[in-house]
């Protein structure tokens, strides 16, 4: 048998762990109460207002299911609201609000340092290669993920 602290998935948990730890506190120390998730949803909707709950999982490759408490967290603290889409009278559409731009735009300097923190011990050229690596194993098992990142139509690649 392999030895246990050699394979991916426990490293990737732990590794996981890891990430999550230090944004917490790292959050914690800046005043902010953001997840990852939060964080995550918050930067999608920036980048694609108006969209629906599905397309927002989507967008962070996260479930469906699980994404509307994230949600619904997110509009208790006045950071997005829920519109009646104006196409599709059964969907809502999710906006940012001006809190939830200013808390984003608060998050963002946390989030870009505790980057480099959650990589600790590795040189600039290893960390790169270690997130090239990460990307081309996650772009080849989207598939198979419960929750498959599902990029919007206008960013998918040309097919052909």
């Amino acid at each position: 048998m392999r030895d246990l602290y050699r394979m991916p998935g426990h490293l990737i948990r732990r590794m996981h762990q890891i990430s999550v730890s230090v944004f917490a506190a790292r959050m914690r120390a800046a005043g902010q109460d953001l997840t990852p998730v939060q964080f995550a949803a918050l930067a999608a909707l920036s980048a694609h207002s108006g969209v629906d709950q599905a397309t927002l999982a989507g967008l962070i490759a996260y479930d469906r299911v699980t994404l509307g408490g994230v949600v619904d967290r997110l509009e208790a603290k006045g950071y997005l609201v829920r519109e009646v889409s104006e196409t599709d009278r059964r969907a809502r559409i999710l906006r940012l609000t001006p809190e939830g731009e200013a808390a984003l735009d608060r998050a963002r300097p946390v989030v870009d340092a505790v980057q480099d923190e959650m990589l600790a011990g590795l040189t600039r050229a290893e960390r790169d290669e270690l997130l090239r690596l990460l990307h081309k194993a996650a772009e080849a098992g989207n598939a198979r993920s419960r929750a498959p990142l599902r990029a919007p139509q206008a960013e998918r690649p040309a097919q052909g």
